[in-house]
C-alpha cells in the first residue's frame, strides 16, 4: 500500500508501518495544503490517507473520493500514545477500501 500520513501525524510513525511505502505530507511539499485539496493530491498518488483528525470525515466527502482514510484516535497525538495503534493500523491497511474511513482506537 502506499501510504499518506497527514503533518498531524508525528513522521516517525512511518518506520512503525513495515511493508507498505509511507511518506508524509512534508516529504511531499503538501504540508501547508489544505484537507480537501490535500486529499485530492493524495488520491493520485496514495492508497490510504492516515490522519488523527477526527472532523475529516465530517467535514470532507470521502465516499466520492478514490482513497481510504484512516483515523488514528489516541490521547495525543504524540508518538508514544500513536505507536500502540500500530498493529491495528496495519491490520486496517490490510482491509481498508477506497472512499471509506477506518477508526483506529487506542485505550
Amino acid at each position: 500500500m502506499r501510504v499518506l500520513l497527514d503533518e498531524c501525524v508525528d513522521w516517525r510513525l512511518s518506520r512503525e508501518i513495515a511493508g507498505h511505502d509511507v511518506k508524509t505530507a512534508q516529504q511531499m511539499g503538501w504540508a501547508t495544503i489544505k484537507n480537501g485539496e490535500l486529499l485530492a493530491f493524495a488520491s493520485k498518488q496514495f492508497d490510504v490517507f492516515v490522519t488523527v483528525d477526527r472532523n475529516l470525515s465530517f467535514q470532507q466527502n470521502l465516499a466520492s473520493l478514490p482513497i481510504a482514510v484512516v483515523v488514528l484516535q489516541a490521547k495525543t497525538n504524540r508518538l508514544a500514545d500513536l505507536k500502540p495503534l500500530v498493529p491495528a493500523l496495519l491490520s486496517a491497511l490490510s482491509s481498508v477500501r477506497p472512499g471509506a474511513v477506518e477508526w483506529v482506537a487506542g485505550d
